[in-house]
């Protein structure tokens, strides 16, 4: 367990941007968050504590967060070089968050699926394998893997367009960069 810095409104922004009022704790990426003490769990790893680095990482993402306006998702797929500002983290994104995807499961598509689906996302039906996540609530990240044949394996990190009105745009390159560490570590043990 680990305790975030976020201030009483951060907290209380968070909680009505994720629609917390049901059950009291918000869980995302296979964390729970009490927004009452700012009490983080990593329930991937529960016996040990949250990740120093993943502390501060959330701590500044949900912060920025807590600044959003409830946006509706527009179904619109665009990659991370469509997102305002995206050219300029391009490069650096494909490396942090996409090529370590097609690396952990372009042997092992379905593994793909099992992880996504303990960070409460669902699989889709693009590519070999593809899989929605809810990476914070409003900002789904699409997951799309092309696993290694004659070829090597190739992933493809897509953002719901409405994803520019929570985050700035290098917040969702850290976002995901996060997801796709979250990914590997919820991904199923042989």
């Amino acid at each position: 367990m680990a305790k975030l810095k976020l201030t009483t409104e951060e907290l209380q922004q968070i909680q009505t941007l994720a629609d917390v009022e049901k059950s009291g704790k918000y869980h995302f990426l296979g964390y729970t968050l009490n927004p009452k003490t700012a009490e983080l769990r990593d329930q991937l790893i529960p016996v040990r504590a949250v990740d120093e680095v993943d502390v501060y990482v959330l701590d500044t993402i949900l912060s920025h967060y807590a600044l959003a306006t409830q946006t509706p998702k527009t179904g619109k797929l665009v990659k991370f070089k469509d997102l305002p500002g995206g050219p300029a983290y391009e490069l650096a994104f494909l490396q942090r968050a996409v090529q370590p995807i097609a690396e952990a499961f372009g042997s092992n598509p379905s593994a793909l699926l099992e992880a996504a689906k303990r960070l409460g996302g669902t699989s889709l039906t693009h590519g070999d394998a593809s899989a929605e996540v809810p990476a914070l609530a409003g900002i789904p990240i699409t997951y799309i893997l092309w696993a290694a044949n004659e070829f090597s394996a190739e992933a493809s990190v897509l953002f719901d367009e409405a994803a520019a009105a929570y985050l700035p745009t290098e917040d969702l390159a850290v976002l995901g960069e996060l997801t796709s560490n979250r990914l590997k570590k919820a991904q199923p043990t042989s």
